[in-house]
């Protein structure tokens, strides 16, 4: 990585991208912390999604304002984590935005087959693989003009590690650029 300091990074994608073991990876690499985004959903939250139901904007707001003021705070003292977070829609990210406006996103892709295929092998405290569809329904890729990495989270671990890092050197160079 260059020498200029790093923006806020933020990890996002739907379940079962691997946004929190990327987040923690990247972290290790890069000398940040790293927080996951879900510890920060407020119980009725975690209770609704342990259900089975999809939350709404007005069950995310909430969440989405206090992982900004994560951020932003944690930024006052030089060393913003790397946040895990869905932010599946431009409004989402656009109120991140509001307390973080040089935030950088770092979306995980790939099929839908592999994110069904992780979620069903795992243990989540909230998120079942019947929500899946729901988030995808909801997601909406960042355009051109939000700060953004693409990253293929199909990709081996150490690879997909280097794309990004190698990403992140880009726009340290070249601010606007968006992948």
């Amino acid at each position: 990585m260059g020498s200029k300091p790093l923006p806020p990074l933020m990890v996002m994608g739907v379940s079962g991208s691997g946004k929190s073991t990327l987040g923690s990876l990247l972290g290790e690499r890069l000398g940040l912390p790293f927080v996951d985004g879900d510890d920060l959903h407020p119980a009725a939250n975690k209770e609704k999604m342990g259900s089975g139901i999809p939350l709404g904007d007005e069950d995310r707001r909430p969440w989405l304002e206090e992982i900004g003021r994560t951020l932003r705070e944690a930024r006052g003292t030089g060393a913003a984590p790397i946040i895990a977070c869905s932010a599946l829609k431009r409004s989402y990210r656009d109120l991140l935005r509001l307390q973080v406006p040089d935030l950088v996103f770092i979306h995980l892709t790939g099929g839908r087959d592999v994110l069904l295929q992780r979620m069903n092998a795992r243990r989540h405290e909230f998120m079942p693989a019947s929500l899946l569809d729901s988030q995808l329904a909801a997601l909406e890729p960042p355009a051109a003009d939000e700060r953004h990495i693409r990253a293929d989270f199909q990709l081996p671990p150490e690879s997909l590690l280097g794309q990004i890092c190698t990403d992140l050197d880009t726009l340290s160079t070249h601010p606007q650029a968006a992948h």
